[in-house]
């Protein structure tokens, strides 16, 4: 298998993992997909896919996950998207993945409040990435 191919398989796992937990909130995923031994980097959440499971129980009916652009590097898998209902506001994050042994092992994000293009001092949308 070449670095490229696992690149891609890598990346359509996280994509299948991220897309069954927010999207299918489908708990199955998660003992599916994910390390025994899942590592989670947000201060917020522990460890371990049961924290994940009893989040999916807090979502609030009006909670939309869209995922966007999609990297990966190795072992290592970004996407770019965008959550409504986790606050008071959309949030736009950067979510990254380690896989390890075809399972998501581990996961650090970056959020911040989505400010529409129309109140951006450049014009410019935070989600998705537009490549104009």
């Amino acid at each position: 298998m070449t670095t490229s191919d696992i690149a891609a398989a890598n990346k359509a796992l996280v994509l299948k993992a991220i897309t069954g937990v927010f999207v299918d909130r489908n708990p199955a995923v998660l003992d599916e997909l994910f390390s025994p031994d899942y590592r989670q980097h947000n201060p917020q959440i522990p460890n371990g896919i049961e924290a994940i499971k009893g989040l999916l129980g807090q979502l609030s009916e009006n909670f939309a996950y869209q995922p966007g652009l999609v990297m990966a590097d190795g072992d290592y898998v970004a996407v770019h998207g965008r959550y409504v209902g986790w606050g008071a506001k959309p949030m736009v994050a950067i979510d990254i993945f380690r896989v390890a042994n075809g399972k998501v092992a581990e996961h650090w994000d970056v959020m911040q409040e989505e400010v529409p293009a129309t109140e951006a001092v450049n014009g410019n949308p935070m989600f998705p990435i537009d490549h104009k």
